[in-house]
C-alpha cells in the first residue's frame, strides 16, 4: 500500500542506508552496474563508521561500512551496520527529513542525540536525529533527522552520474502498515508497504525513462 498521511508535520524522505564490507568496492560496482555516481562523505567518529554519498537531489543513497570495529560496538548504528554489512550491499533501513524533530519525538516518546560527521574537506555536518534503535529493530520504520540548516544536504552533491541525473522514484518495504502509518503520523512520502517482516526490501531510482532497481537480489556476501 501506499502511506498517504495528514499534513499537520511535513516529513520527507531523506536518505536510505546500504551497509557495505568495502566502500571503495561497493562504490565502484553501484558505478559500473547502474551508473550510480558517489562521494566520500567522511566518517562517524563516535559511531565507528564511513559513509559515500549517491546525490539524488532532496535524497540520498549512504552506502555505510565499519571502519572502527571497537567505536562502533559501543553504538546502535555501529551494531546495526556492523551486523548487516555485505560485500556488494545491503539496504538495511532508512531515515526521514522533518524540521520539527522536537514534535515528532515527543508524539513517539523518542530520545534526540546529536550527530555530525566531517567530510573529506574537514567540513563539519550536523544534525540531530531520533528512533535509530526503534529503526535498527524494525528495519521499516526510518528513523528521524533534522538538518542543522548550516549544512548543506549531503544530497545536493555535485557529482556526475553516468546513468544521467537521477531520483529516487520510491522505497519499497515489507512490515505492518499500519503500525507504519501510526509511526510516521503525519506527511506523503513514497513508499510502498508490503505485509511481511519488517525489512527495506527495494529501492527504485528513476533516471531519465529507465528504472534502476536495488534490493535483496543485489545484497549476497
Amino acid at each position: 500500500m501506499d502511506v498517504a498521511l495528514s499534513p499537520s508535520t511535513r516529513l520527507e524522505l531523506d536518505h536510505v542506508l546500504m551497509a557495505v564490507t568495502d566502500l571503495a568496492a561497493a562504490a565502484a560496482l553501484l558505478e559500473g552496474r547502474f551508473g550510480l555516481a558517489s562521494a566520500d562523505g567522511g566518517r562517524h567518529a563516535a559511531w565507528g563508521t564511513a559513509n559515500r554519498i549517491v546525490p539524488l537531489g532532496e535524497s540520498y543513497l549512504e552506502l555505510v561500512t565499519v571502519v572502527d570495529e571497537l567505536a562502533a560496538a559501543k553504538s546502535t548504528f555501529g551494531r546495526w551496520v556492523a551486523a548487516m554489512r555485505s560485500r556488494s550491499g545491503r539496504l538495511i533501513g532508512w531515515a526521514a527529513r522533518t524540521t520539527d524533530l522536537d514534535s515528532v519525538a515527543s508524539r513517539l516518546d523518542l530520545g534526540i542525540s546529536d550527530g555530525s560527521r566531517r567530510d573529506p574537506s574537514g567540513a563539519e555536518l550536523r544534525w540531530r536525529g531520533a528512533g535509530i534503535e526503534a529503526a535498527a529493530a524494525q528495519p521499516a520504520r526510518p528513523f528521524f533527522i533534522e538538518w542543522d540548516p548550516r549544512t548543506p544536504y549531503p544530497g545536493h552533491l555535485a557529482v556526475a552520474h553516468p546513468a544521467g541525473a537521477v531520483e529516487l522514484a520510491r522505497l519499497e518495504l515489507s512490515g505492518d502498515p499500519v503500525r507504519l502509518a501510526e509511526w510516521l503520523g503525519a506527511g506523503w512520502l513514497p513508499i510502498v508497504v508490503r505485509p511481511g517482516e519488517p525489512a527495506v526490501t527495494r529501492l527504485i531510482l528513476r533516471a531519465g525513462e529507465r528504472e534502476i532497481v536495488l534490493g535483496a537480489a543485489d545484497a549476497a556476501g
